[in-house]
């Protein structure tokens, strides 16, 4: 790594706790409401986030790898990632989300257009249909290359059939940055994301601590992880898997049934496991979209008082699940955080101010349950309330407001 690059993610200091406080939340959510060059102005004398705790994966690591693989394979580097200055022009960048029907992605949506207000750049951001659209992602892909954006980054919707089509961006002279989703591909600029079995080992963890608090003598998990193809749902599975063989007491998995993390798919999921297995599971686990839809089925089944919710990840609405006792405890990627590293990302390679990048940056996660949900700092992590997702930013076109 250059010495540019070494600066920027500086040694991480491990006493300080990372929050930029109330005051700072509030000050970002006025930045996506204000109009035009109050917005612009603001933004600039924002002081962002940061430094954010991540793991750096440093090249080369082996081919067609996902971010677990390499970090199983290479010795990561424990750091800080400083946020990075203005930009010098107005980069266009294209974000293809898988979807936003859940509030993982508006709180993604979020960390990125604040990004650019403070950046000056232009971002796009193109949701798909879902887990289900991997076509309407490839299609999206194809246009921004005919449009020639300057950068893109994807969130893939699958772990390997993304892959031709960001090399295709590649072979046209368009870097492409990874975003949350994981994917084998070779021809990333930068992953930004995190472990994502670390995700599953975490949560299922946390869940092997409670079952021994509350004095049970094995503990029998269901699975709600998401869409089966998708490398964070992979991640999550074999994550937990990993952490039920480690447990000190015996883990089985009762079921696992996969599926689009839309509400009403995963509601459906639920109800049919807890119909075939209900009375066997002592903890339910599920994706950001998953485990809020299993509420409403396990109360009606009359299971609420015996099956716990967890969360494989955080979002404003499992954050106040959690502080309701509805869902017991969520493992945090940080998906506001993921979305500010991988826009300064782009900007740092757009810029030339960072020669060599890493092959991966791996925002280090989270876990909260109700002993730290008061002072947990969810201003890095999820979208304040009252946040509407904005889908475009241009500096250009607020200034002439």
């Amino acid at each position: 790594m250059t010495t540019l690059a070494a600066r920027r993610f500086g040694e991480h200091d491990k006493g300080r706790r990372l929050r930029p406080g109330a005051a700072l939340c509030t000050l970002l959510l006025l930045l996506a409401s204000l109009p035009g060059r109050a917005a612009d102005e603001a933004a600039a004398r924002a002081p962002g986030f940061g430094p954010i705790p991540v793991q750096v994966l440093p090249r080369p690591v082996g081919a067609h790898l996902s971010a677990d693989e390499a970090l199983a394979s290479v010795r990561a580097e424990a750091r800080d990632f400083k946020m990075t200055s203005r930009a010098s022009k107005p980069w266009r960048i294209a974000f293809l989300f898988p979807h936003l029907k859940d509030p993982y992605w508006i709180g993604c949506s979020y960390g990125v257009v604040n990004e650019a207000r403070r950046l000056g750049v232009i971002v796009d951001i193109q949701p798909a249909d879902g887990y289900k659209d991997l076509i309407g992602q490839l299609r999206q892909m194809d246009e921004d290359i005919a449009r020639r954006y300057d950068a893109i980054v994807i969130s893939p919707i699958s772990l390997t059939a993304n892959n031709a089509s960001v090399a295709k961006a590649r072979a046209a002279g368009i870097p492409v940055f990874e975003l949350a989703n994981d994917s084998t591909s070779d021809d990333l600029t930068v992953k930004v994301t995190t472990s994502l079995k670390a995700m599953g080992r975490d949560a299922t963890q946390w869940v092997i601590r409670d079952a021994q608090r509350r004095g049970l003598k094995s503990v029998r998990l269901g699975l709600l992880p998401g869409p089966a193809d998708a490398g964070w749902v992979k991640g999550e599975v074999e994550g937990t898997r990993e952490a039920a063989r480690a447990a000190p007491l015996p883990v089985h998995i009762v079921d696992i049934r996969y599926g689009d993390s839309d509400r009403i798919e995963q509601s459906q999921l639920a109800a049919q496991m807890l119909a075939q297995h209900g009375k066997e599971i002592d903890y339910l686990i599920g994706c950001t979209g998953c485990a809020p839809a299993a509420r409403l089925p396990l109360q009606q089944a009359g299971l609420a008082g015996q099956i716990r919710i967890v969360a494989y990840d955080l979002t404003r609405e499992i954050a106040r699940m959690i502080r309701e006792g509805t869902i017991a405890a969520a493992a945090d990627t940080k998906g506001v955080s993921q979305a500010r590293v991988v826009t300064d990302a782009v900007v740092d390679v757009l810029e030339h101010r960072d020669a060599a990048p890493p092959y991966a940056v791996l925002i280090r996660l989270g876990m909260v349950d109700q002993t730290n949900a008061a002072n947990y700092p969810f201003d890095t992590s999820i979208a304040p309330e009252g946040f509407a997702p904005v889908l475009s930013y241009d500096p250009r076109r607020a200034r002439a407001d």
